[in-house]
């Protein structure tokens, strides 16, 4: 992999190693500026790779530093290994890492039942869906007629295989660098719980992404927990509260359109899950805005508001992403994971390019849009 670049932290977090040689200066020109700002990744199962390939972009332009990452779900995942990779290595550690990640999920599921069969391909083309596969259609009765205490009941995850030895969480409780949060929902409480610092381990990131109806509830401490997008996908409460970086970017990866109405009893259930999985998100970006325009409308003080005006900035996936089913969520073809971290990679580069120069300025994507 080529590129160059990752994140320099402030005080003492370490330096990123390029991955190659910058373009030598030209005589008189300054370095380009760098940016510091806190990442907020959502969770979506194999689209995932969408973020993988936006985070990919985003090292290889190397001009954002990382302060602090929220992740729900497969964003927790990726968050953890962007860290991870920024904190021992600079970006091409961080890039190799998570490269390496979505290299393991598709061998993982290559040898599985859930594989897309040729009328898939003929009639989803680059969509990837398993609409026509029995073994999905087989997955998506079963799971509506048992629970995964029934047909799972040694409570196997194949993602603590995929995870295995990527990860030093001591390295990530210990930092003093990029910050890693990542969200899991109590289940008996029905409370959101952000797991940092101290508590960051394998078990809480197989809760952040922990889907009910195919995987038993993990136990921390004697608590339930099951995927985070259900009370914040993902919050930035704590981006806020612990990060002193004024600009957070949000990666989507769960529509908030979709082209047409549901009809199946599957897809009603599916947009159902992805209206919900949004709104946390929404509400948050909603109050954020609320305050940014308090402070400037307003003339009111900040720092005697106890509150801070905070930049907003989205990279969103295109109409590529909103045609694609919810059962290619567990699609991990290696080809169709390629083409999700290349639609990150464009949806990055278009971000960069717009927007780029309002970081640390001003907000670039304004939540009032997304909310009617």
């Amino acid at each position: 992999m080529d590129g160059s670049a990752g994140s320099a932290v402030k005080g003492r977090r370490r330096r990123t190693t390029p991955v190659s040689p910058a373009p030598a200066a030209t005589p008189g020109a300054s370095a380009p500026a760098r940016r510091t700002v806190n990442l907020a990744l959502q969770g979506g199962g194999s689209h995932g790779a969408f973020t993988w390939g936006v985070l990919d972009r985003l090292l290889e332009d190397g001009r954002l530093d990382v302060e602090g990452i929220s992740g729900t779900s497969a964003g927790a995942v990726n968050g953890a290994l962007l860290a991870y990779g920024l904190l021992t290595g600079g970006a091409e550690e961080a890039r190799g890492l998570l490269h390496r990640l979505w290299r393991r999920m598709a061998k993982s599921s290559a040898t599985g039942p859930l594989q897309p069969t040729w009328l898939d391909w003929m009639t989803g083309g680059a969509r990837r869906n398993l609409d026509h596969s029995p073994v999905y259609a087989g997955l998506d009765l079963m799971v509506r007629m048992m629970s995964p205490y029934q047909f799972n009941p040694l409570g196997l995850n194949p993602m603590r295989d995929v995870l295995e030895g990527l990860i030093d969480f001591d390295v990530l409780r210990r930092s003093e660098g990029v910050r890693l949060f990542v969200s899991a929902t109590n289940v008996n409480r029905g409370q959101l719980r952000v797991f940092k610092g101290q508590d960051l381990s394998m078990d809480a990131l197989l809760a952040s992404a922990c889907v009910p109806i195919l995987f038993q509830a993990v136990e921390i401490e004697g608590e339930p927990y099951w995927d985070g997008g259900y009370m914040g996908n993902p919050t930035l409460h704590p981006l806020l509260h612990d990060c002193r970086a004024t600009d957070i970017l949000v990666v989507q990866v769960t529509p908030l359109q979709r082209p047409t109405v549901p009809t199946a009893p599957s897809a009603i259930v599916d947009r159902m899950s992805e209206i919900g999985f949004n709104a946390t998100l929404l509400r948050e970006l909603k109050s954020l805005e609320l305050v940014n325009r308090l402070c400037a409308d307003h003339g009111i003080d900040p720092a005697e508001a106890g509150v801070r005006p905070v930049f907003l900035h989205l990279v969103e996936p295109g109409t590529g992403m909103a045609d694609l089913g919810v059962s290619s969520k567990l699609n991990a073809d290696w080809g169709f994971l390629t083409e999700l971290r290349d639609m990150g990679r464009a949806a990055a580069d278009d971000w960069l390019t717009r927007c780029y120069d309002q970081v640390g300025r001003e907000s670039s994507f304004a939540a009032g849009r997304a909310i009617i």
